[in-house]
Order: structure tokens, then sequence, then C-alpha cells
């Protein structure tokens, strides 16, 4: 006969032991969301302090577009935002301001949770209001930086430019190196230079790979075998899979390095309150709609100089879509009285 004592000892036993594996379990949840409570708490003061730094007015006094009628808040508005890849690096500090080796204007709808991107060949021949002329639109950052090539872009578009983002080569190439990669299809066999304008130093092969820093900004310069044009489309892919890459779970514990990698390398009008709601904005949802646009043209050779001409049909279409994204009518853009770029007087020969 089994002694029922015992079979009640055991079964305390055995509760006992269930009870402390639910304990050590539940301490165990607990120590991990302490620890990445920590993390993140961490991260946050490490992104205040790093990026607050990043933070240069864009020389237009008020900070505020001279299109738009009031000032934007990115937590509840639309906005627009000007990418710059400046041509700088710790090998060419000492060559003044630099051209934009990249121009990019973005365009971000709160409703639609989309954003659109258009890249602007860095030959495009455009009226520069700082030096009252036409030239090549990478040129407006040589002559008057940031400022300069805002009203550049504005009066292209005639539509605002909320923000800016300004960044060098260093911080292209240390995101990508801390990612460990992107993956590109590279669309034909390349030879550039790189970063320390080493001709020849990169060698890719056509086909999709994963490719380092060094060699993505490669494929992003690279323009001696298609066009300004399909360079641009090249710039917009890089950088769709970047973000790709970086909402990863572990792209996302190496938030720490990337946060140092771009603000050592970036300026820009953003404050942290603003690039909070912008991070909110892409958090908010797991499918953000991205579209990219490029602005047809033709080759354009006076004097011997190239540019590349905007085609004008494509170039209001482009502006009507991007307008529309940013659910602007016609007495929200303000008319700035100094931009009429139907009487520019055009100057060839003035191409630094």
């Amino acid at each position: 006969m089994v002694d029922q004592s015992n079979r009640t000892t055991r079964k305390k036993v055995v509760k006992k032991r269930r009870l402390r594996k639910r304990v050590i379990i539940l301490l165990l949840l607990l120590i991990l969301l302490l620890a990445v409570s920590a993390y993140g708490i961490y991260l946050y003061f490490q992104a205040q302090s790093a990026l607050t730094d990043s933070f240069e007015s864009d020389g237009r006094g008020n900070d505020k577009s001279a299109l738009r009628a009031e000032g934007v808040n990115p937590k509840m508005d639309n906005v627009s935002v000007l990418i710059m890849g400046v041509d700088t690096s710790d090998k060419r500090e000492d060559t003044g301001p630099g051209r934009t080796d990249a121009l990019i204007y973005a365009t971000l709808n709160k409703k639609t949770k989309s954003v659109k991107l258009v890249s602007i060949p860095r030959d495009s021949y455009v009226y520069i209001p700082e030096v009252d002329y036409s030239t090549k639109i990478n040129h407006a950052h040589a002559h008057g930086g940031t400022k300069a090539t805002i009203e550049t872009v504005e009066n292209l578009f005639q539509l605002p430019v909320d923000y800016y983002v300004k960044l060098n080569f260093e911080a292209f190439i240390d995101v990508i190196d801390t990612l460990n990669g992107i993956e590109m299809d590279v669309p034909y066999e390349l030879k550039e230079q790189n970063s320390q304008d080493k001709s020849n130093a990169i060698h890719l092969m056509p086909g999709k790979q994963l490719l380092n820093g060094e060699e993505a900004l490669a494929l992003a310069r690279t323009r001696r075998y298609d066009s300004d044009v399909e360079r641009g489309k090249r710039q917009l892919q890089i950088i769709e899979a970047v973000v790709d890459k970086s909402v990863s779970i572990t792209s996302l514990l190496k938030l720490d390095n990337l946060i140092k990698d771009v603000a050592s390398n970036i300026t820009t009008n953003l404050t942290f309150k603003d690039m909070k709601s912008l991070v909110a904005y892409g958090s908010s949802t797991d499918d953000i709609d991205i579209e990219s646009y490029s602005i047809d043209g033709y080759d354009y050779q006076p004097a011997g100089v190239y540019y590349w001409q905007l085609d004008e049909a494509s170039l209001l279409e482009t502006r009507n879509i991007l307008k529309e994204h940013l659910e602007l009518t016609d007495e929200d853009v303000k008319e700035d009285p100094e931009m009429d770029v139907q009487d520019i007087e055009e100057n060839d020969s003035q191409d630094i």
C-alpha cells in the first residue's frame, strides 16, 4: 500500500520545483527587460548628445523656407528634406566647401506614410541665385554652401526645402561597414577610384553581391559607364538598401556605432526633437511606401562644357507630384519675387 503522506510530499516537491522554474524564468525576463530598457535609455542619451552636436543652421535667418507662409512641425506636417552628399573628406578638407556629389529631394507625407525621393543629376543646368547665373547644380554648394544649395533647389522646383541633411564620404562608408555591407546588383564591371582618390582601387564584377562601404561608394559615384540619371537611380537604390538593412534585428544591436558613424559626419538643421518625430514616423508602420523618381533631360554642351539640360515637361510633372505629395495648394506656396526662372539670362561661360 502506497504511503499517502509520501505521495503528498512528492507533489509538494514537484510544485516547488515548478514554482522555482517559473520564478527563474520571470527573473530572467525581468533582467532582460531591464537590460533592454537600460540599453534603450543609454542609446537615447547617446543619440541626443551626439546628434545635437550635428545641428547647424541653414543660414536662412529664422530657418524657415521663404516659400512657406508658416514654419512646419515634422510631428504634424508633411515636410521636405534635402539630402546632400558632399564631395569632401579628410583628404580633401583643404579644397574649400566642395561640390555636391549627390543631391536628393525627399518629401514625407504623414497621412499616407509614404516617401518620395527625387535624385537631381549633378550636372543639371540650373539657375543659381547665389551667383545670379546658370551652371551645374553641384556648383551651388561650392559657391555658397548649404544656403546656396537650398535656394537653388527651391528655385528649381518652386517648392520649399524645410530641412537639410548634409553628409560626407566618411559617413557613407562607415555606416555601410557598420551594417556589415549591403547587397546590391552591380549592373556591369567597373573600376573606380576609392575615397582617397586612388585610381582603379575598386574593381567590381556584375551581379548581386555584398558590398562594403568603399565598394558601395564607388558604385554610387561612378558615371563613366552610363549616365548621370542612371547614377542618380543607383544612389536611390543604395539608400533603400541601407534603410532595409538598418531596421534588421542584427543592425539594431549596432545602433550605438551607427549613431557615432552618422553624428560625426553630418550636419543638419533638424533638432533632436525633429529627428525623434521622423523616427516615430518611420517606425509607426511596417510598410513605408518609398517611391523614387528621376527627371528626364538631354546632353547640352555650349562652348564645349557638358551639362544635363532638364526636360521642362518632366520637371513640371515631377514638381506636381511632389507638390501633391506635400498636399500644398497654390495658396500654400509663396512666390519669391527674386525667383523667376523665365527671366533669367543664362551664362554658359561662368562654369567653375
